[in-house]
């Protein structure tokens, strides 16, 4: 059975992504799950402790996949399918990113986390490009910084894309994430030697 708790992240969840921040309160999260607002005021006080608890259950689902990978097991492919994985998590979570400027302005503890994993992202990418520039899958810079951008750029991209998305469509929907997962991952490709534009190929 699911506990109260879990109904009223879920919910808000669902509201966030329909409605955005700006029409859902805690009355309206508490009509949804069918409880007083008194009650749900027992397990969250404040709107922002439910958008804390949601951003940590985003970044928990994205820290299990980055965990659970081996550095024997780095390849293109892999590194293709994790940015993808990712897209798709930003996308059940996606009122997150299209309120993110707001978000971070108000709550100093989703901004202190989100910088710091910013960084550590960027290591754990960095890491894995390394590994592909071993296995000859990736040129060595040419430029100061090149790779480090390439991370940012990806990060940018990341983090940014639903809202270029939900500017252009009508709607947000599996093509949609395939469209742009794209237009991400292509952002790669300069990046390969010839085995890795190949192996690329291979795999689209």
């Amino acid at each position: 059975m699911i506990k109260t708790k879990e109904k009223i992240l879920n919910s808000s969840l669902k509201l966030f992504n329909k409605y955005g921040l700006a029409k859902v309160t805690l009355r309206t999260i508490a009509k949804e799950v069918g409880i007083s607002q008194g009650n749900l005021n027992y397990h969250f006080k404040k709107r922002d402790e439910i958008i804390e608890a949601l951003y940590f259950q985003l970044v928990k689902n994205i820290d299990k996949s980055m965990v659970e990978i081996k550095p024997k097991e780095i390849n293109l492919k892999l590194l293709l399918d994790l940015i993808k994985s990712i897209m798709v998590y930003f996308y059940t979570y996606r009122f997150f990113l299209l309120d993110f400027v707001q978000i971070i302005k108000e709550n100093k503890v989703i901004k202190k986390h989100y910088l710091e994993l910013s960084e550590l992202r960027e290591n754990q990418f960095l890491e894995m490009i390394t590994i592909l520039k071993v296995k000859k899958i990736m040129w060595e810079e040419k430029l100061p910084n090149e790779h480090n951008y390439l991370c940012k750029r990806l990060q940018i991209l990341s983090d940014f894309w639903i809202s270029s998305a939900e500017i252009e469509s009508t709607q947000i929907s599996i093509k949609t994430i395939s469209k742009y997962s794209d237009i991400i991952i292509q952002e790669i490709y300069p990046y390969l030697t010839a085995k890795g534009k190949k192996e690329f190929h291979s795999l689209q």
